[in-house]
């Protein structure tokens, strides 16, 4: 949908919600009212994963399916609701299940009777604040008994033919954003596998077109970084330096910095200014082996690698795509029980160099390679004109459309539970 599409779209919707829900009663119900709703947790039932019998069924846990298994445990059409272990606390973890499915003891089933639209009541859940109704400190959870006094708002009450068709509406109009949506992430996982199969070709050489070297051979030189400590004011208060963590190495350019440090961090610390147009490599635990290309001057913490590349030996972003291909081979040479890496690791890979003897055609093939591959990054990774940008407007839009579409008269509740 182009901009133009969009401001057109926008100016119509509330002119048709008004028309919609003009003059419309609405009655905000518990989820616990039975005219209303079913609440289906009777029949689940948690499987272990040795025990589970491989099958077409999807097994579905706190948040997300787990499994396909024979068998099953619901058949209908449900808002499956995390009782514990939501992946977060804010955006509680939401699902929607239909036809026959295998539920675990970490969700709770619900879904709506004949007055009700289980696809309304999935849109309307995706709204509530749940925190006030958890309990249980460092594992929150949801119980059946906090569940039940969920509220949930009815159109019409009275007259349930013409609520049910307000449900439908509203549901079919969100329904079509989340489609999109759907439509693009799948679109993403294909153009993702398509960049790892060109990435493969383009970068696997035949004996004697290529020299090997490591990766520190082709440096200027490399970079780690530092933590200021934690709740020193002075290292982070109105700080304007960028710093970069691990869990922001996600195999992308990187624009900016979700924290901030400030000159007397870098004089008093380690930490210091790595130049932009480096390749980061992430050594710590779970990130270790990813990597970026920072396209700004900034500082980083003690768990990032930051090659400086020698413009004359390689093209960084040929060495950002090789590193990026072997994120694999990284990873599993960590170190310890945390799979740490290090710099020596990272400087002593090893990175096959076109036409060695020829620094012209070198370059001129690293520069073709680099070409399509920065095609098809760009259209997967990037967050300002590629597929995830695109995902996240349309992200947007849906909660925007969806605000508006349920944006009911509430009553006073004293936890504003319904944000």
């Amino acid at each position: 949908m182009s901009e133009l599409q969009d401001a057109a779209a926008t100016a119509r919707v509330p002119a048709f919600l008004e028309r919609l829900l003009d003059g419309a009663d609405v009655e905000w119900v518990p989820l616990g009212n039975d005219q209303f709703f079913e609440i289906a947790n009777r029949g689940r039932r948690p499987v272990n994963a040795s025990l589970r019998v491989p099958g077409e069924t999807p097994y579905y846990g706190a948040n997300n399916v787990q499994d396909y298994v024979e068998g099953y445990t619901h058949d209908g059409e449900f808002v499956l609701i995390a009782e514990d272990g939501s992946a977060s606390l804010e955006n509680y973890s939401i699902q929607y299940a239909e036809g026959r499915f295998w539920a675990n003891n970490h969700v709770h089933v619900v879904g709506g009777k004949d007055e009700v639209s289980t696809r309304f009541l999935y849109h309307i859940l995706s709204t509530v604040n749940f925190l006030p109704f958890l309990s249980g400190g460092d594992r929150a959870k949801l119980t059946k008994a906090k569940l039940q006094i969920i509220p949930v708002p009815i159109p019409c009450p009275d007259n349930p033919e013409k609520s049910l068709s307000i449900q439908t509406q509203i549901g079919r109009i969100l329904d079509r954003f989340t489609e999109l949506t759907a439509e693009l992430t799948t679109e993403l996982t294909a153009r993702k596998k398509q960049y790892a199969y060109y990435r493969d070709q383009l970068l696997t050489f035949e004996e004697g077109d290529v020299e090997w070297k490591t990766l520190g051979d082709v440096c200027l030189n490399s970079y780690s970084g530092a933590t200021p400590k934690a709740g020193n004011a002075k290292y982070y208060d109105g700080g304007e330096i960028p710093w970069l963590r691990t869990q922001e190495v996600t195999f992308a350019e990187i624009h900016e910095t979700a924290v901030k440090i400030t000159q007397a961090a870098v004089e008093e610390t380690a930490a210091k200014w790595i130049p932009e147009n480096c390749v980061i490599v992430a050594i710590s635990g779970a990130t270790a082996g990813r990597s970026g290309i920072n396209k700004i001057p900034l500082t980083t913490n003690q768990h990032c690698c930051c090659l400086e590349i020698d413009s004359e030996k390689a093209l960084y972003r040929y060495v950002f795509h090789w590193v990026s291909k072997n994120y694999e081979k990284l990873r599993d040479m960590g170190q310890g029980a945390r799979g740490d890496l290090n710099s020596g690791i990272i400087k002593g890979f090893r990175i096959p160099i076109p036409f060695p003897e020829d620094p012209e055609e070198s370059f001129a093939e690293q520069a073709r390679i680099v070409a399509i591959l920065d095609k098809f990054h760009i259209l997967t990774h990037s967050i300002s004109e590629g597929l995830p940008r695109e995902i996240e407007l349309r992200q947007k839009q849906y909660e925007y459309y969806r605000d508006l579409l349920l944006s009911f008269p509430k009553p006073d509740f004293p936890d504003e539970a319904v944000a």
